[in-house]
C-alpha cells in the first residue's frame, strides 16, 4: 500500500466526523428554536388565560387604548355607536357611559356615531344615558356624526351639548316607521296551512301576519304608536335644540334625509369638521387646552370568540320567529323611504 491510499484511509473517518458534528448541531439548532417558540406560545396561552379569569364575569369590563396622546389627568373618550341601534348596542352604550361617568380623570366625551338608527327603546335607553353623563357628572358630550347618523342616531344625537358631522355625513329621516310580514298567501295557498287564531278582544292581533291590514287596523296603529312616538321624537329635538322652533321641527320631520351642509344650514347640527375638530370642540366645553383621547376597548375572550363563530350560523329558533313576524316599530332610516 503506497503512501497516498494511506492518506485517503486517514481522511474518510475525519470526514464521517465533521458530517455527524454538522448534522448533530443542526438538530441542536433545530431543537433550540422549537423550544423557543414553544415558550413563547406557552407564554401567549397564559396571558390569555389570565385575561380570561381577570375579565370573568365582568361583562362591563374595557381597556384604554390611546389614540392621541396628552395629559392623564385630564382625559377625553371617544365611543362608537355603529351600526343598528338594538338592545345589544344600548347595553354596550351604558356600560362605556357609565365607565366614563365614575372615572373622575373623564372631562369630556364625542359619541362617534355611523348608524342608520334602530328601535325606539335602545334609541331612547342611550339618549338617556347621555343626559346623566351631562347632568349628573357634570360631563360634556360632543356628538360626532360619520357616515350616517339618521332617525334613531340623531335622537341620540341631541342628548348631546353639541353636534358636528363630517362633510359627508348624512342625518335627520326624523320620523317613525314599522313594517311587518304578511304571510296569509304563503301559508295558505302555496303549503296549505290554515292558521288559527284564538283571542280575547277583537285589537288584541292587530296587525296580524296572517291577514291583510285593513283601514281600521292602519288608523288604529297610527292613533297608539306611530303618532305617540313621533310625538316623542319632536319633543326630544326641541329640548335639546334650543336654535329650532316647533314649526322648524314639524317641517324638517317628514322622513327627510340631509347632508352636512343641508343640516347645518337647518340648524340640525352646529358644525362640520372632523375627529380633530371634535376633540377640539370636546376640550373647550371641558375648558382644558390639554387632554389624552382614549377609545374603550373590550379585552379578547373565549366567549366573543364563540359569540363571533355562531353569529355566523343561521339558527332558526322560537325567539327568531318571533322577530320575523313581530312588527317592529323602529327610528330608523331604510331605503324604502
Amino acid at each position: 500500500m503506497n503512501l497516498e491510499q494511506n492518506n485517503n484511509l486517514s481522511q474518510q473517518p475525519s470526514k464521517k466526523r465533521t458530517f455527524w458534528k454538522i448534522l448533530r448541531s443542526f438538530f441542536l439548532t433545530i431543537s433550540a428554536m422549537a423550544n423557543i417558540v414553544i415558550l413563547v406560545v406557552v407564554i401567549g396561552i397564559i396571558s390569555l388565560f389570565a385575561t380570561v379569569i381577570f375579565t370573568a364575569g365582568q361583562k362591563d369590563a374595557f381597556t384604554e387604548k390611546v389614540i392621541q396622546s396628552g395629559s392623564r389627568t385630564n382625559k377625553i373618550v371617544v365611543i362608537n355607536l355603529e351600526g343598528i341601534i338594538d338592545s345589544k348596542q344600548s347595553l354596550n352604550m351604558y356600560n362605556q357611559l357609565k365607565l366614563a361617568r365614575n372615572d373622575e380623570h373623564i372631562k369630556a366625551i364625542i359619541i362617534r356615531t355611523n348608524s342608520p338608527g334602530g328601535t325606539i327603546s335602545a334609541s331612547d335607553q342611550i339618549y338617556n344615558e347621555i343626559l346623566k353623563c351631562r347632568n349628573q357628572a357634570n360631563i360634556p358630550v360632543v356628538a360626532f356624526m360619520q357616515g350616517v347618523a339618521a332617525s334613531g342616531a340623531y335622537y341620540t344625537s341631541v342628548g348631546c351639548d353639541k353636534i358636528i358631522a363630517e362633510p359627508t355625513a348624512i342625518t335627520g329621516s326624523i320620523g317613525v316607521i314599522m313594517g311587518h310580514f304578511v304571510i296569509q298567501e304563503l301559508l295558505e295557498e302555496k303549503l296549505g296551512i290554515q292558521p288559527v287564531i284564538i283571542k280575547s278582544g277583537e285589537k288584541k292581533d292587530w296587525p296580524n301576519p296572517f291577514q291583510e291590514i285593513t283601514e281600521e287596523q292602519e288608523e288604529y296603529i297610527q292613533k297608539k304608536l306611530i303618532v305617540p312616538f313621533y310625538e316623542r321624537f319632536t319633543q326630544i329635538i326641541a329640548h335639546g335644540r334650543d336654535s329650532l322652533t316647533i314649526d322648524d321641527i314639524n317641517r324638517l320631520a317628514d322622513g327627510s334625509i340631509y347632508n352636512a351642509d343641508e343640516a347645518l344650514d337647518e340648524k340640525l347640527i352646529d358644525q362640520i369638521g372632523y375627529l380633530d375638530d371634535a376633540i377640539e370642540l370636546a376640550k373647550s366645553l371641558a375648558e382644558i387646552e390639554d387632554a389624552q383621547v382614549i377609545e374603550y376597548q373590550r379585552p379578547f375572550s373565549f366567549t366573543s370568540l364563540l359569540d363571533a363563530k355562531t353569529k355566523t350560523l343561521l339558527k332558526i329558533d322560537r325567539t327568531t320567529l318571533y322577530e320575523l313576524t313581530t312588527p317592529q316599530l323602529l327610528y330608523l332610516w331604510t331605503l324604502q323611504n
